[in-house]
């Protein structure tokens, strides 16, 4: 089914509700089927809390027993836990107030952040920040997952705390549910299966078009910022491998000739009540540029919020993945700062500060510096070492022709993004609405079919 098809069905249709219906007496489930019934959490889980060994005990540590934690359920793909990151040993099980439970219990993220949800596919213990739901008599796995995603704002309400909030152990034993017959659990859940399928087979489709736009857009910046844009150009050998060819008019400067790196920074005598905005290497898309800071003081805000950087600036994250944070700052907010994860070029006069951006994102460029990154688990470029690289340098004139250029293309590129980006989002809210109305009761899909 197309998603033409999908929406276009659910404009003009409506699935067929359930004959007759009752108030549930909560909220979050308005009115159930009237043979539903309404119960409390513990009456249907064994609600179990996790734990954590102690960090620096070798010995409690790589394991065989699966430990999941909120990130391993935040970075899942799916409904099933299979694996986890880390593993503990049985003196590490031993040692902390963790519980195995069985296979197909539900796990749930309780804190940082409140919501995340897997079935367990294999018997497994927690931290802290997750809750084991255990089954306490033979029901619908898949249908209790799917309720439980649909109560993920309910969930969320009742987290309390200052520091983080956390959803109490006694809150989700509390908990009101709806159970409808098993028979129903099971038609409930085979429907959503299928149709959730549908919708996230279209959703993957989008990304993949995404990625492929993406693609395009930086094989046409690197085209462009090593090849110019007169493809009758004369050129030369630029004698350095990963660059190939080049116009035989363009020079080749090291980057240290064409720009300053790092030149102003917060020096620790900085008054304490001083107001920065902060960006940090999270805060920085590769294609959005900056996407979210932080409004701090200077007593408070992290170590390395240090560098300072100004208009027509650019920065580039020289740590763990390079390029997977870059922008280059158009009309800053005062006193931007930024992690000291990132270098900050600054433009000299014989390099365009809108050039800047698209040369320092060039496919070949990228892939030197990481080939020349130092590190293992985190790996880093030295400023200075990435000040030597040498860049393809027309003149002013020329650069600035190609920044207009590039401005214009990837604009186009961007739009189309964005309105994929859109339309992914819209599948998501119907695919949320969708199984909401369901494990509510909202509409019949036992014979799983639309109804006029």
């Amino acid at each position: 089914m197309s998603e033409r098809q999908l929406f276009s069905e659910t404009e003009r249709r409506r699935f067929r509700p359930y004959p007759k219906y009752k108030d549930s007496g909560v909220e979050w489930l308005g009115e159930i089927p009237v043979h539903w019934e309404v119960k409390r959490l513990k009456r249907l889980f064994l609600v179990v809390n996790g734990s954590t060994p102690q960090s620096g005990v070798v010995d409690y540590w790589n394991g065989d027993i699966p430990w999941v934690t909120p990130e391993d359920l935040g970075e899942l793909q799916g409904s099933v836990i299979q694996t986890t990151r880390r593993r503990i040993t049985k003196a590490g099980y031993r040692s902390c107030g963790t519980t195995l439970v069985p296979a197909g219990s539900l796990v749930l993220s309780t804190r940082a952040p409140i919501g995340y949800l897997a079935i367990g596919g294999l018997e497994l213990c927690t931290n802290q920040g997750c809750r084991s739901m255990v089954f306490r008599r033979e029901l619908n796995r898949k249908f209790f997952h799917f309720q439980l995603l649909a109560a993920r704002s309910e969930l969320e309400s009742w987290g309390q705390g200052s520091t983080f909030k956390e959803l109490a152990r006694s809150k989700l034993e509390e908990m009101r549910i709806a159970e409808p017959p098993e028979t129903e659990q099971r038609a409930i859940a085979a429907f959503l299966d299928r149709e959730t399928a549908k919708i996230d087979a279209l959703i993957a489709k989008k990304e993949q078009l995404i990625e492929l736009l993406q693609e395009k857009r930086t094989a046409l910046i690197s085209q462009a910022v090593t090849k110019g844009l007169d493809p009758k150009a004369p050129m030369k050998d630029s004698g350095v491998e990963w660059l190939g060819k080049i116009p035989a008019h363009w020079d080749l400067l090291r980057l240290k000739y064409l720009s300053s790196i790092n030149d102003e920074v917060l020096n620790e005598k900085t008054e304490p009540r001083f107001e920065l905005i902060y960006v940090d290497i999270g805060g920085v898309d590769q294609y959005q540029g900056i996407v979210s800071t932080e409004e701090l003081v200077f007593e408070t805000a992290p170590s390395r919020a240090r560098r300072i950087v100004r208009e027509g600036d650019v920065i580039i994250s020289t740590v763990r993945t390079y390029l997977r944070a870059i922008a280059p700052i158009k009309h800053p907010e005062s006193n931007l700062i930024v992690s000291t994860g990132f270098a900050v070029i600054r433009p000299s006069s014989a390099l365009d500060c809108n050039f800047a951006p698209y040369a320092l994102r060039a496919s070949n460029f990228v892939e030197s510096i990481v080939a020349n990154s130092a590190g293992v688990s985190y790996p880093a470029i030295d400023t200075s070492k990435m000040s030597c690289f040498v860049m393809a340098t027309p003149d002013i004139e020329e650069q600035q022709e190609i920044a207009a250029f590039l401005d214009h293309e990837t604009a186009k590129i961007d739009a189309l993004v964005a309105k994929i980006h859109e339309a992914i989002d819209r599948l998501k809210e119907y695919r949320t609405a969708l199984i909401s109305a369901a494990v509510t009761g909202k509409i019949d899909v036992r014979d799983t079919r639309l109804t006029s």
